[in-house]
């Protein structure tokens, strides 16, 4: 599994967060794969019925094979949409437990509605022996077959898009190639290089005429890495709203990193506080243009 953790040369900005959308969309397919495993698991039981009043003993061989391929194809089937689910609304490596249960649940459904009824045909003592051969090897193969499918051997993870996420937003913002945006982490890493180049035009002045990627947030609470709830950050720290509050310095992506996750939306009142007035040259345009 490669190493999930942000290089050191990356900006980590905010924890990656599943949209609306794609909470609405994991939560459809992990409805459609619950019900495909249903089904998956109520075959397993017909079929143990059947096998209890003795229906396989000397025929119907072919019926009970017909079960082992049903319950394969909707465990399978179940298993896909799991993990299509999971890409849109991964777990978290910091609850070990459940990261494990969720991206491995798969296979775990599919075990559950094979085991028990392949060792109840090996274990059949009135079941033709040729017959209890052939259903028995073939329903290990296609649990063994199931169980791989279901099997997630490279999970998503909030971590993997965290790191992808903030590597996207510095392609975006570096004009370079976006070889790490992929759709699920792809609207958050826009939402921050907007948020940057915003602070960029709002912060340009003849010594900085490219603005600047500095910004000032309240600091989080007792000293705390991050803050409790979400705050703005603000142009400078002379604003309004900083006044008698311990204030944090530093780039957008700190301002993020510390839960500071929206630019402020009094830009124009905070540039006449803080004195950015745009540089003579946007002022010169600006005169010609009215």
């Amino acid at each position: 599994m490669p190493d999930e953790k942000p290089a050191a040369d990356v900006d980590v900005t905010k924890e990656w967060r599943a949209t609306h959308g794609q909470e609405s969309a994991a939560k459809r397919l992990r409805i459609f794969a619950a019900l495909s495993w249903i089904v998956a698991i109520g075959t397993e039981i017909a079929g143990i019925v059947l096998l209890r009043q003795h229906k396989f003993d000397h025929g119907n061989l072919p019926l009970l094979i017909g079960l082992l391929v049903v319950i394969a194809i909707f465990a399978i089937a179940g298993s896909l949409m799991w993990k299509a689910a999971n890409k849109h609304d991964p777990a978290s490596k910091s609850e070990p437990v459940k990261f494990f249960v969720q991206n491995q649940l798969g296979a775990i459904i599919t075990v559950l509605a094979f085991l028990p009824l392949i060792v109840l045909i090996f274990m059949d003592k009135d079941m033709d022996p040729k017959n209890k051969k052939i259903a028995g090897g073939i329903g290990v193969v296609l649990a063994a077959a199931a169980t791989l499918i279901g099997i997630d051997f490279k999970p998503p993870s909030v971590e993997q898009y965290t790191q992808d996420m903030n590597k996207c937003a510095a392609e975006i913002k570096g004009n370079q190639p976006t070889k790490d945006c992929s759709p699920e982490v792809a609207e958050q890493a826009k939402a921050i290089a907007q948020d940057s180049a915003t602070v960029a035009e709002a912060t340009k002045s003849d010594a900085n005429p490219n603005g600047q990627d500095v910004v000032y947030w309240i600091a989080p609470e007792n000293g705390a890495k991050k803050s409790a709830t979400p705050h703005v950050f603000h142009i400078c720290q002379a604003v309004s709203p900083m006044r008698g509050k311990t204030v944090n310095k530093g780039s957008v992506t700190q301002a993020y990193a510390e839960n500071a996750t929206r630019i402020t939306k009094q830009i124009p009142m905070e540039q006449k506080q803080c004195g950015f007035a745009g540089t003579n040259a946007d002022k010169a345009a600006a005169t010609q243009a009215g």
